[in-house]
């Protein structure tokens, strides 16, 4: 692949090239692709090829309009079609929400998809972000975070669920009880559009809980999960006043034929969908043992279809990503452009494990290959690493590099209960989450628990529930660390509910310092943890989360008018 290709990365702001433009720049054929997170195992090649059998019909004649492509999703969902607003792709309801519901703030932990930090700055709002520790292992602290959004004035907030790009996973427990603390804000958004690749318990979703609620809009994808970015479809659940306002937004013809076409397909390919789920689930954990092994690098825990890795000390991403794509025609997606990650950091997308395989060679070649050519430099000549990932470096450390308690607690989205394929609507089978029992509880002993046996892997036909999450590890010998000192809680907004201070941290158990080659850093997960997980309990309800009134959606006097414009409160 040409050098010159590499040049489409310097103008893609929070994004990544489009495959096409790629494509056009190289030779005529695409590299393997790591970059988009796609389910590389649907549509099947049967379905495929009907869709080029009725290519002709499909690009020649209009599609129907918007209410008839959803009323037959909703019955495949078994959703109320006056809930649910579908759009050309998640962004363009993204759009929409920033416009008609986002009136002043948005509140939005980072690193995370670069539309909902992107999209209110374009359009002049103030957007609070809230950082996620790398210490932590990127983990969202709901307590903390309602904290935040209180301190500030928020108005509305968004909680991704899984987050890209580390693939940070929330239980639905603790979801529903963050959005009755938040039941006074003029909006919440759960972005649900990786939940369909996430196993950690058997009914996520929160789709239920936001149709009840006046202030809640639950975001799904469709492209993500079917494997066809390119047809850009996407939908929206809320209650019927705040799923209308969208939708009476949005135009006729907004999906397109491909997206009908796709739409009336699935009542027939349900099972081929949920079959598809269970394999990328299996290969992600395939896939981490594979990185995990890898000297200095680290895979932190992940409930979607990608996995978020930090680069051995002395690599620069964008250099790693620039080899891979010229030398081996492999495309990654480094996390440089990220608000909230740096360059150090990449995602890595689920693939099967052929592709796999000449991911890590191609890593191992790129990372450490022959000295003089190796991104990761010897141990004893330093780093050797731009001023700009030092700087990284230098800030992580000072601020949350301090190590982390209880590692299994952090990478609790890792469980692993396999979908079944379960009628819905009219007996049609459309893929669910099996129901599974809870794991057995492991004995209480102070001495380390045993890495397990390997779990064996269930055929496709049965399914049966398997659970693998990471064992506890024995942390390194503390070092002496300063205390922490402590910082006084802010004052409390008028006009809020007081949130009780955050349970205390524990003292750090690691030693404060930049992670030595061939060790793998901080809140990420070793070879050993990923190849032990067992199912994690789900967690206990956040202390600090306290439900607020509400208030019901604010009257039509106080919003702009449908042309957007006007505003009278």
């Amino acid at each position: 692949m040409p050098d010159n290709v590499t040049s489409l990365f310097r103008n893609t702001a929070a994004h990544s090239p489009s495959m096409a433009a790629l494509t056009r720049e190289s030779d005529g054929s695409g590299p393997v692709d790591f970059c988009i997170p796609c389910n590389p195992y649907f549509p099947t090649p049967a379905m495929f090829e009907e869709m080029a059998a009725r290519l002709r019909e499909i690009v020649t004649y209009y599609p129907s309009g918007a209410d008839t492509i959803t009323a037959e999703l909703c019955g495949l969902l078994q959703l109320p079609p006056q809930c649910v607003a579908m759009g050309n792709g998640s962004t363009e309801l993204i759009t929409w929400i920033d416009h008609l519901l986002v009136r002043e703030s948005l509140a939005v932990p980072v690193p995370t998809f670069g539309r909902w930090t992107d999209q209110p700055m374009e359009t002049g709002k103030r957007v609070d972000m809230f950082p996620l520790q790398e210490a932590n292992g990127f983990g969202l602290d709901l307590a903390q975070y309602a904290e935040f959004i209180r301190a500030r004035g928020t108005r509305a907030a968004v909680v991704c669920n899984p987050n890209n790009p580390d693939g940070g996973y929330l239980h639905k427990q603790q979801l529903v009880q963050f959005m009755d603390a938040m039941a006074d804000l003029d909006l919440v958004v759960i972005d649900e559009s990786f939940l369909e690749f996430a196993d950690a318990e058997a009914e996520p979703s929160v789709v239920q809980e936001a149709m009840l609620r006046p202030n809640v809009i639950v975001l799904r994808s469709l492209g993500k999960n079917f494997g066809l970015h390119g047809i850009r479809f996407g939908y929206l659940v809320a209650n019927p006043a705040l799923a209308g306002r969208v939708r009476s937004m949005l135009p006729k013809w907004n999906l397109n034929s491909f997206a009908e076409h796709v739409v009336f397909m699935l009542r027939e390919h349900g099972p081929e969908y949920a079959q598809s789920l269970l394999q990328v689930r299996r290969d992600r954990l395939d896939m981490a043992s594979h990185l995990s092994a890898l000297p200095g690098l680290t895979v932190y825990p992940s409930q979607g279809n990608f996995l978020f890795v930090r680069l051995p000390v002395g690599a620069e991403g964008t250099v790693v990503r620039d080899r891979m794509l010229t030398e081996h025609r492999i495309l990654v997606r480094e996390c440089g452009n990220k608000i909230g990650s740096s360059s150090r950091f990449l995602r890595l997308v689920v693939r099967p494990q052929v592709d796999v395989r000449r991911l890590v060679s191609g890593l191992e070649q790129v990372l450490y290959g022959t000295r003089r050519g190796a991104a990761v430099p010897e141990p004893s000549t330093g780093t050797s690493y731009s001023s700009g990932t030092a700087a990284v470096d230098r800030l992580m450390n000072e601020t949350n590099g301090a190590g982390v308690q209880g590692l299994a607690a952090q990478a609790a989205g890792a469980g692993m209960p396999l979908p079944a394929a379960v009628p819905m609507g009219g007996g049609t089978p459309v893929p669910a989450a099996a129901q599974v029992p809870p794991p057995a509880p492991a004995p209480q002993t102070p001495a380390p628990v045993p890495l397990p046996a390997p779990v064996p892997t269930p055929t496709p036909a049965s399914m049966p529930p398997a659970a693998m999450a990471p064992a506890s590890v024995p942390p390194p010998a503390p070092a002496s660390v300063p205390a922490p000192i402590p910082v006084p809680a802010p004052a409390p907004i008028a006009g809020t509910v007081p949130i009780p201070a955050p349970v205390p941290i524990p003292a750090p158990a690691a030693a404060v310092g930049p992670t030595p080659p061939g060790v793998p850093a901080r809140g990420g997960l070793t070879a050993a943890q990923v190849r032990g997980m067992t199912a994690p309990p789900a967690p206990a309800p956040a202390a600090g989360l306290t439900p607020a009134p509400a208030t019901g959606w604010p009257n039509a006097q106080s919003w702009p008018n449908a042309a957007g414009m006007d505003r009278t409160g």
